[in-house]
């Protein structure tokens, strides 16, 4: 079975965190600028929250705060779901779906060693399909 050390052998580790005494603000222009939808929250390196699109629309803009004057760390999920690199693909999509969750920390020994979202489990899982497919129609359609 696939797991999580696979999907990040394809992805990458590169984890973009913010700290938690940041604006929400600077959390937002940070994500808009890489082109993603959430960041990890570290806290002299240890694994404090999670900040997602989502957090911010919900205890921000819907509370109608000031992004240039909250904290991340008020707005931010923790405790913070996480998994093993040794999850199998199966298990940590089981989770992101029961806990209705996007982002998911991979911590291995207490550090943050990469993070996955839905998308990439998703991607994952498809590339997987295609080449078993591809596999199995070489197999059946070979005429040597």
């Amino acid at each position: 079975m696939a797991t999580i050390r696979d999907l990040l052998a394809r992805k990458g580790s590169r984890v973009i965190s913010i700290r938690p005494d940041a604006t929400v603000l600077e959390a937002a222009l940070l994500m808009n600028e890489s082109g993603i939808g959430g960041l990890v929250v570290l806290d002299g390196g240890t694994l404090a929250g999670v900040v997602t699109e989502r957090d911010m629309m919900r205890r921000v803009i819907a509370q109608r705060r000031d992004p240039a004057a909250t904290e991340v760390r008020a707005v931010m999920t923790s405790p913070v779901v996480t998994c093993a690199p040794g999850t199998t693909v199966e298990e940590a999509a089981a989770v992101m779906t029961n806990r209705r969750i996007r982002h998911l920390p991979v911590q291995e020994g207490g550090r943050l060693v990469g993070l996955i979202t839905i998308g990439d489990l998703l991607a994952f899982q498809v590339a997987e399909q295609q080449a078993t497919i591809q596999y199995m129609s070489s197999y059946i359609f070979d005429t040597r």
